[in-house]
């Protein structure tokens, strides 16, 4: 097995260094993805941008959690399920909507199982969606930008979830209550 080294702002490469003294000015610690991620300065630089461009999308808290934890909950990422479920909470995002997203069960609103629809599309057929499946997405109330926004998520959200398939990276301290496995793998038990 390979191991994947936890960075401190000590042990970093130079290029990181700055970067996880933000993150751990900013959360109080480092996050573990942060600390795997860092072992390329330009992967941890690239990740942080693209996430501060996601959550500045037209997207409000609800709309950006679908987007985030669709795509971790497909890609069964054992790190950023928990991290997203305390990001959600902290973010005000109704816990209805939180565990329909963790347990893969409908949401609250149409227009939300829409957003987690088009997502599951863009991801599954890698961006080759239909244009009766774009047009679904726009008639739930979304837009064209939202599509594209839609794509930045993925973006930030491949970055993180396959780092922590490769490293295993551990969940951090604060979001261990959060534990989660993909239903289908709870169910084969």
């Amino acid at each position: 097995m390979t191991d994947f080294t936890l960075h401190t702002v000590e042990t970093a490469p130079e290029g990181s260094r700055q970067s996880l003294e933000e993150s751990k000015a900013a959360f109080g610690f480092v996050p573990g993805l942060h600390a795997v991620m860092a072992e390329s300065p330009q992967l941890l630089a690239g990740y942080k941008a693209l996430h501060e461009g996601f959550a500045s999308t037209s997207f409000n808290a609800d709309e950006l959690t679908v987007v985030w934890q669709t795509i971790n909950v497909e890609h069964a990422c054992h790190y950023c399920v928990p991290a997203h479920t305390g990001i959600a909470y902290s973010m005000k995002v109704d816990a209805a909507i939180i565990d329909a997203l963790r347990d893969e069960t409908p949401l609250p609103t149409e227009r939300l199982e829409a957003l987690r629809t088009f997502t599951l599309a863009m991801l599954r057929q890698r961006g080759e969606v239909t244009d009766a499946q774009i047009q679904a997405f726009l008639d739930a109330g979304y837009t064209r930008q939202n599509v594209f926004e839609v794509i930045l998520g993925m973006a930030q959200k491949l970055m993180s979830n396959y780092t922590n398939h490769i490293a295993k990276t551990p969940v951090d301290a604060p979001f261990t209550k959060f534990a989660w496995q993909k239903a289908e793998a709870v169910a084969a038990e």
